[in-house]
């Protein structure tokens, strides 16, 4: 069957979001379609909204509405450990545990050669100025356990030794390959309780 060209355009644009495939798409734009005029328009100025008062944090590049962000402005957390993940989905799968307690720093990608992503397309410089500037005491990789994962890990863990900090990793209960925004909860807690020492 052939859609209304307006639907058909919709659709294709939902497809563009990521795990949206072809039926989830359609479904997506018919529930929009038949939505009222001030509901759509209420969402669509919601995602504009989004767009444009989303930016990252100067200090750990999470995503923020204010620069420093939140965590970074918090003066009940650790200042000495840095958990650096690889997106800020990483960083809000960890915060829903209420088990870590430091600061972030968020990548904003992993070392991923077959994309051309090398160690300057991300923000590993940032990292180490931060050690090199702050009193940090422990930095703790928390990466997914992934090619791309591993080879950034392993990097970071070359260039952070010689500052004389304790570089651990967490533990992984998940199975090679997966994400952590979809491991539960308490496989996280268990995954920081384990990191290791590299």
């Amino acid at each position: 069957m052939e859609y209304t060209k307006p639907l058909a355009k919709l659709i294709e644009c939902f497809q563009k979001l990521p795990s949206i495939g072809p039926k989830t798409a359609q479904r997506l734009a018919l529930y929009l379609i038949k939505m009222s005029d001030f509901e759509v328009e209420n969402f669509a100025n919601t995602m504009l909204e989004a767009k444009k008062t989303i930016t990252y944090c100067e200090n750990c590049f999470n995503m923020t509405s204010s620069s420093p962000c939140e965590i970074c402005q918090n003066p009940n957390r650790d200042k000495s450990t840095i958990c650096v993940v690889s997106e800020t989905k990483d960083l809000i799968a960890i915060e829903k545990t209420n088990e870590f307690k430091g600061l972030y720093h968020v990548l904003q990608g992993l070392i991923s050669p077959m994309d051309g992503i090398g160690p300057e397309d991300i923000r590993i410089k940032e990292l180490l100025n931060r050690v090199h500037s702050q009193d940090i005491k422990e930095v703790i990789l928390a990466l997914n356990p992934s090619i791309e994962g591993e080879a950034t890990s392993l990097y970071l863990s070359k260039l952070l030794k010689p500052f004389g900090i304790k570089v651990s990793r967490i533990a992984f209960g998940l199975p090679l390959g997966s994400e952590l925004e979809y491991a539960d909860e308490m496989t996280l807690v268990k995954a920081l309780e384990g990191r290791q020492e590299f």
